[in-house]
Formats: C-alpha cells, sequence, structure tokens
C-alpha cells in the first residue's frame, strides 16, 4: 500500500467514526424526523462544494484535462454519455444512503457496527461476480475471524430488533455493490476521476431523493421540527455535511487506490473507536465481556488481514 493509500484508508476511518456520532445526534439525541433530508443536505453540500471548487479550477471532473474542462456551466459540467455510465453507481449510492441512515436510527451504535462488519463477506462475493477477483486461503481465513468476532460479538444483544437487523443486512449488500461498481466504474469505463464520480452521484441521486422525501412529508416534518433553529442542532447538521463529503471522497479514493475489500477491512478497524464512542455518548447496549471479545477477535481478524496483504499473501 502506498503512502497515499494510507492516508487515504485513515481518512475514510476518521470521518466515518465521526460521521455515524452526528448522525445518531440528530437522530437519536434531538429526535430528527427525518433521516432522508438529513442525505438530502449532505447530496446539496456536495455539490455546492464540487461547483465551487471546480469553478474556481481547484479540481478537474476528468481524467484528462480537455478544453471541456473550462465550461462552467451546471448542465454540462459533465457529457450525458458519463451521466449514463454512471447510473448503476449513483442509484446503487442511494439507496445505500437511505437505508444506511434508517438502520443508524432503528439499533444503537455498538450493534450497528458490529453488524457492518459483514460487509466483508458480502464484498468478496461482488467483488468476484463484477470483476473476477480471488483472494488468497489467508485473505480468506482473516476475513472469517473478522465475521466470527461479530458473531460473539453480537451473541448477547438482548436487543434483537428483526426490522433494524435486516436494513443492516440490506445496507452491507448495498455498500459491496457500492464498492465493487467504483472499483470497476472508477477506473475503468468513465473517464471521470473522483470528483466528477462524486459530482455524477448527487446529479442523479438529488432529484429522486427530493421526490422521495416530498411524497413521505419528510420536508414538512423538517419545517415544523422543534429544534431546526437550535443552534447546537444546526451545527451538528453542518458537520453532519461536511463529514459526509468527506467520507465520501476517502471512499472513492481508498477503494480506487487500494480495493473494495482493503476499504472494508478499514471500515472495521475503525470500528473500535465507533463503539467505544457509542458505549460513551449515546449508550444502548450494556458493557459485557463476551461483547469486547469478539470485539476483539474482529479487531485482531483486521491485523492479520492487514499483515496477509503487506506480505502479498
Amino acid at each position: 500500500m502506498s503512502s497515499t493509500g494510507v492516508f487515504a484508508a485513515i481518512s475514510y476511518m476518521a470521518s466515518a467514526v465521526l460521521l455515524v456520532m452526528f448522525n445518531k445526534a440528530a437522530l437519536s439525541s434531538y429526535r430528527f424526523p427525518s433521516a432522508n433530508v438529513i442525505t438530502l443536505l449532505q447530496m446539496l453540500s456536495s455539490c455546492l462544494i464540487l461547483y465551487v471548487m471546480r469553478y474556481f479550477k481547484i479540481i478537474s471532473f476528468k481524467n484528462d484535462r480537455s478544453k471541456s474542462e473550462h465550461n462552467n456551466n451546471l448542465f454540462t459540467l459533465v457529457s450525458t454519455k458519463r451521466l449514463f455510465q454512471t447510473i448503476p453507481l449513483a442509484f446503487t449510492y442511494l439507496f445505500y444512503m437511505l437505508v444506511t441512515m434508517e438502520s443508524v436510527r432503528n439499533i444503537n451504535v455498538p450493534m450497528y457496527t458490529t453488524l457492518r462488519r459483514t460487509t466483508i463477506f458480502f464484498t468478496m462475493i461482488m467483488e468476484y461476480f463484477l470483476s473476477g477477483q480471488r483472494h488468497s486461503v489467508l485473505i480468506i481465513f482473516s476475513v472469517g475471524v473478522i465475521i466470527l468476532g461479530a458473531i460473539i460479538a453480537g451473541i448477547r444483544d438482548l436487543s434483537f430488533d428483526g426490522y433494524g437487523y435486516g436494513l443492516v443486512f440490506t445496507a452491507n449488500i448495498c455498500t459491496a455493490t457500492y464498492l465493487a461498481l467504483i472499483a470497476r466504474i472508477g477506473k475503468k469505463s468513465s473517464g471521470l476521476n473522483i470528483f466528477g464520480l462524486m459530482w455524477c452521484n448527487g446529479i442523479i441521486c438529488i432529484p429522486f431523493l427530493l421526490l422521495w422525501t416530498s411524497v413521505k412529508g419528510e420536508l414538512e416534518a423538517m419545517l415544523s421540527f422543534p429544534h431546526l433553529y437550535s443552534v447546537g442542532f444546526q451545527v451538528v447538521i453542518c458537520l453532519s455535511c461536511m463529514l459526509a463529503f468527506m467520507i465520501n471522497y476517502s471512499v472513492f479514493l481508498n477503494t480506487t487506490l487500494n480495493s473494495a475489500l482493503t476499504h472494508s477491512i478499514c471500515g472495521n478497524l475503525k470500528d473500535l473507536f465507533t463503539i467505544t464512542l457509542g458505549w460513551l455518548i449515546f449508550a444502548g447496549l450494556p458493557f459485557d465481556w463476551v461483547n469486547v471479545m469478539g470485539q476483539a477477535l474482529g479487531f485482531t481478524g483486521s491485523i492479520f488481514y492487514a499483515f496477509f496483504k503487506y506480505k502479498g499473501m
């Protein structure tokens, strides 16, 4: 792994931990009723940041800087052909965001991160079917250790929620598909760099998400939310939007520089911090040595993976 790859992995882990905390604060501590509105605000903020950076020529949307890169028309920054090429990626991202946000609302942070560890298994499957990627026995062994740790960590959970657990596993499948598509579309067919792919995600997803939140009445519910003008709530939302941009960028960077599976392993390494903060800040899960042992085993599996990957095994 190159130094840039290490930076991408660390950036993802740091922003992911903080984003879960701020989303959980908005949805649980402030009891904000419109989870999808947060996703909509995050996408709008991301597109605004990208457009401003592109307008002042800080970034480019393409791998090759052509003459069209100097065009600042909002609707022609990316060609229609390239937009169509990224539609599968964009819709997978939209579904992933919606399901993930809903699962965060319904499950306590420690159990959420525990169940999310099974994403690794789905990622390996998606990598095989979408790009033919195969992994060594040692890599599969380390992934097995991680999943075993997740099972042990969750085996004593007394707050079983079939609906919430179903949401998390659906989010895992969406995440695995999304990461595999990033590796395939981002590296090969679109001609767009990370910022271009992020822009396409936003441009395609925002109209559908706006329609969805309107139909569900979430926009109306937001306007009547009692803490809407609370400085504390507004700070939480603003930081959530900024972190969503950072994590979206780091997801693309980490997946394209390293691999979809490596990205999933990074998600497990950062879980130790997420779980600790979740216990301290939000509670919802009593301290349990069995759970701690499971988390430790999963963390050990992540270390095994990093070592085997470093040695090229």
